[in-house]
């Protein structure tokens, strides 16, 4: 693989990494609400199910997923439900918050232990592995970077280990980026504000995987 196809590549998956998305939308709010080792394992478990995904498109699951309908269709439900739940969670937060502390009082957090650890993991993965987009994207994607002379599983494979790398890179940034404001976001009234936002904007993508076509 020469140096320019490389280079395009790695383009490509900054400004993929940079749009917004459920992605970005569920790192953000962990990193604001739990600071940077709260984010730490939302990032990897988005970055697992990218990696899974990779290699389904490698191996020709993901073309099944594209071409099914009933496939397709359950994995967008369950794509839908998980970024509905969130989105719900974080507007009963912000409504439960509203009759605790006071508006300008910085609000405790406990620290993210062994257990909410893992279940920021586990909805990485599972909001990753159940967008049934990213199995149409992988499809269309990756082979624009495999040279036809060479196997399409490893270099897929390896190209989906790059991928991971800057992404995780990128994302880890940003959430140190908003990790640093961990003080301003503390607010009782801005945490609030947060969850509420957060929470419409986890609600309009979940609506919208529910609803939009694999077309759209």
């Amino acid at each position: 693989m020469d140096v320019s196809t490389i280079a395009t590549f790695v383009v490509a998956v900054f400004l993929i990494s940079a749009s917004p998305g459920p992605a970005v939308a569920l790192i953000l709010r962990r990193a604001a609400l739990r600071g940077f080792r709260g984010a730490v394992a939302t990032v990897l478990g988005l970055e697992l199910g990218l990696y899974l995904w990779a290699l389904a498109a490698a191996a020709g699951f993901a073309a099944l997923v594209a071409a099914s309908e009933t496939a397709y269709l359950a994995l967008r439900v369950v794509g839908a439900g998980v970024l509905l739940y969130l989105g719900l969670r974080s507007w009963h937060s912000a409504w439960r918050s509203r009759s605790g502390g006071a508006d300008g009082a910085p609000t405790a957090e406990p620290p993210p232990g062994r257990r909410e650890g893992w279940r920021a993991f586990g909805e990485g993965v599972v909001g990753q592995r159940a967008n049934p987009k990213a199995a149409v994207f992988m499809l269309a994607f990756y082979p624009q970077f495999v040279p036809a002379d060479q196997p399409l599983f490893a270099t897929t494979a390896w190209l989906a280990l790059l991928q991971v790398a800057l992404e995780t890179g990128f994302y880890l940034a940003l959430a140190a980026g908003v990790a640093r404001a961990g003080r301003w976001f503390a607010r009782a009234s801005v945490r609030r504000r947060l969850e509420a936002v957060m929470g419409t904007v986890l609600v309009a993508l979940g609506t919208r995987m529910a609803f939009v076509s694999r077309g759209a």
